[in-house]
Order: C-alpha cells, then structure tokens, then sequence
C-alpha cells in the first residue's frame, strides 16, 4: 500500500568538475540510446565535439542538434513537433532560454529533458516550470521537471562572474520567500506545504554557512548548483514556485516589465531580496552578510539601477501574481519597501 504523496525527483544528478565528459555514460545507464541537442548560441563551437564524442563513445544516436535563441512560445512549440518520434530524450545545453525551450519541447513531446546548465544564474535549470514569451509577454508556463541535471563545475567557472552573483541573488532570496509563503497562510491565503518548506530552508542554509576563499572555488560553486537544484524539488512537493519565489521575485518580474533592458534575474531578485529582508525583520544581517562578503553589493554598484525603477516596481509587485498575498500585497509594506530603497545606507550606493 502507498503511503504519503509521491513526487518526481531527477534520476540523473551529476555536479563536479568534467561531468560533461561524461554525458555519454550518464544517458547509457538510463536507456537513453537516441537523443536531440538544443545548444545556446555559440557553444557548439565551445562544447559541441565534447558532448558528441562522449555520446558516440557510448552508443547514444544523436538524431539532429542545433543552436537555437528563442523563447517564444510559438518557435518552440513548432520545434517540438519537429523532434522525430524515435527520439528518447531532449538535452539542452547553455543558459536560461535554451534550457526553457528544451525543457517546454520535452514536455509538449513527454520524454525525458536532460537540462545542462553553462552558468549558475538562478534556479531554472532544476524548476518544472520554463519562462517563455506568450503573446509578447515573459510568462511562466508549465514544463517538465529535469529528468536529469549535469552541471560541470569546471564551466560553471569560467563563465563571466555575473552569472555566479545572479545565482547568489536567486539562491538567497528562498529566505525571503519562505517567510511570504508562511506569511500567506497566516493571512488565510493559502496552505503551507511544511515538507517543501523544509527542503528550502535546508538548501539556502546549506549554502550560506558555506566556506569560501573565492566565490570560483570549487565547493561553493557545487554547494551553489546542489542548493538551486534542491530549490526545485521543493517546488516539485509543493507543486508551485511559492518555496522559493515571494515577494522578492515579484519585484523582479515588474522590473523585468518596467525596463526596456533588465538585469539578469537573479541580480534583481538579489537586491528584492535585501529590501525584503529588512521589511520583513528576518534574517536581514545574514542576507546583507552574504551579499557584501561575496562581492554582489560591489557588483550592483556597477549597474547603475535606480531608485525609482524599484519603487515603481514595488507598487506594481501585487499586479504580477494577484492570487498570492505576499507582504507587498498590503500597502503598509509596499510603503515601508519603498522607504527602504529610498534612506537604506547600503542601497545609496547601489542605486541611483
């Protein structure tokens, strides 16, 4: 007799350095004997031979691969129905959009997505959900949770810094979310899922008590990628984004409408996620701590973001999500986030 709920975790969990190399065996040990590539821009010229020759060494056919740049919801649903029918699963390698269009593809054909993140910018590579553009607009659409994650430390590395610091942002900001979450169910809104609230609160903590020299070392950069990856399965057992995604991540979706060009995702949710913190009374020395010490603050200070493109957003933040009830969705502690980003002594050298 089964007992509690069940959940989809991913079979294929590989994080160190040189497990490209190794994608080959990975697909082997699963039955995955076919498969089609989507490659961000330019990597087939950085990684392509690497992935090919492991498959080929291990028998997996690859029955077409490509680069490919786009989100929008109608090339990926064309592309979907363009992957033959024999093939047995879809690996995406590169950034946010190439891992959104193959996972959405997998899900539209329902085989295995294999999701190979190049950088650590946020926690999309592990989500069940992808980001794409419907009728012009940025919106999160159900996908299919990785049925395995391969992420190379050694890549991860030599990927720009401010992919790291985005991943750092995204990652802290689960304190923030889970306080909301919490916050919403006091406020009769929804109910808490304790398990996936667990898991959550376990990532982040795991991460942040992480010892460091550099933010390149190898530990913290595997600490930073295990604990997005397990931000996804929390939202996996709560079958929503609402373990790691409040308030915080609301103001950087209305920063992503307000701006004609945004900042990356997780360097806006990083800075949210600082605001949010100080309103919410929780934690906010820790948040402050990891952000400073890891050099995100000092990052920030270069992207000339402005005072009043969060405010604007703070005051919009409600609008993006209306079935939630987040703290900024009281006008007390829109109020109170705005005067944050306006006297905060650390936020007058971030913004403008």
């Amino acid at each position: 007799m089964q007992t509690g709920k069940a959940i989809s975790i991913p079979s294929i969990l590989k994080v160190g350095n040189g497990t490209l190399n190794k994608i080959g065996q990975y697909l082997k040990n699963e039955g995955l004997s076919q498969t089609v590539i989507f490659f961000g821009n330019g990597l087939i010229e950085l990684f392509g031979q690497t992935v090919i020759d492991s498959l080929n060494e291990n028998e997996i056919k690859i029955l077409e691969y490509s680069e490919i740049d786009t989100v929008d919801v109608d090339d990926i649903i064309t592309l979907a129905f363009s992957i033959p029918n024999k093939a047995k699963a879809v690996i995406s390698i590169g950034g946010g959009k190439v891992i959104d269009a193959g996972k959405y593809a997998a899900f539209l054909r329902n085989i295995p997505f294999i999701s190979v993140p190049t950088s650590s910018s946020s926690d999309g590579f592990s989500s069940a959900s992808a980001s794409l553009v419907v009728h012009g607009k940025r919106t999160s659409v159900p996908a299919k949770l990785a049925h395995g994650i391969i992420v190379d430390t050694q890549i991860i590395r030599t990927a720009p810094e401010k992919f790291i610091y985005s991943g750092i942002g995204d990652m802290i900001s689960k304190i923030t979310a889970i306080y909301d979450w919490i916050y919403e169910e006091k406020c009769g809104c929804g109910e808490v899922n304790d398990f996936a609230v667990m898991i959550a609160k376990k990532a982040v903590n795991s991460f942040v008590r992480t010892p460091y020299e550099s933010i390149k070392d190898e530990l913290f950069l595997k600490e930073l990628v295990d604990s997005l990856a397990m931000s996804g399965i929390a939202n996996e057992i709560a079958g929503s984004s609402a373990p790691t995604s409040g308030s915080e991540h609301l103001i950087s979706h209305a920063l992503d409408k307000i701006l004609e060009v945004p900042q990356l995702h997780g360097i806006q949710v990083g800075i949210a996620t600082y605001i949010m913190s100080k309103v919410h009374n929780h934690r906010y020395v820790r948040v402050q701590t990891v952000l400073a010490d890891t050099g995100f603050f000092e990052y920030a200070k270069t992207l000339k973001m402005t005072k009043k493109d969060f405010c604007d957003a703070i005051d919009m933040a409600p609008q993006i999500k209306p079935h939630r009830h987040t703290f900024l969705h009281e006008e007390k502690y829109r109020t109170m986030a705005k005067q944050i980003v306006n006297e905060d002594e650390i936020l007058k050298d971030i913004l403008l």
